[in-house]
């Protein structure tokens, strides 16, 4: 499964906030903000970070997308 970041990227448009700003609030090294934005894995303690900055849930800032293009049913 891959993840997918789409959503935080969006809030934080909504909120008027630059991604360096997130990064300072939540204390998350440049490294971590830049696999975030090429929709790579990140630590769940800097997920559970960013959710209790923007006081969300997880849903709300990720998501996870199947490898084979959504299609979740297993062919026998």
């Amino acid at each position: 499964m891959k993840v997918s970041y789409k959503k935080l990227w969006k809030m934080l448009i909504d909120l008027d906030m630059q991604k360096k700003d997130l990064q300072d609030a939540i204390k998350a090294s440049p490294n971590t903000m830049a696999k975030m934005g090429r929709n790579e894995n990140v630590s769940m303690d800097v997920i559970s970070r960013i959710c209790a900055f923007l006081k969300c849930d997880v849903g709300d800032i990720m998501e996870m997308i199947p490898d084979d293009g959504g299609n979740t049913v297993e062919k026998k």
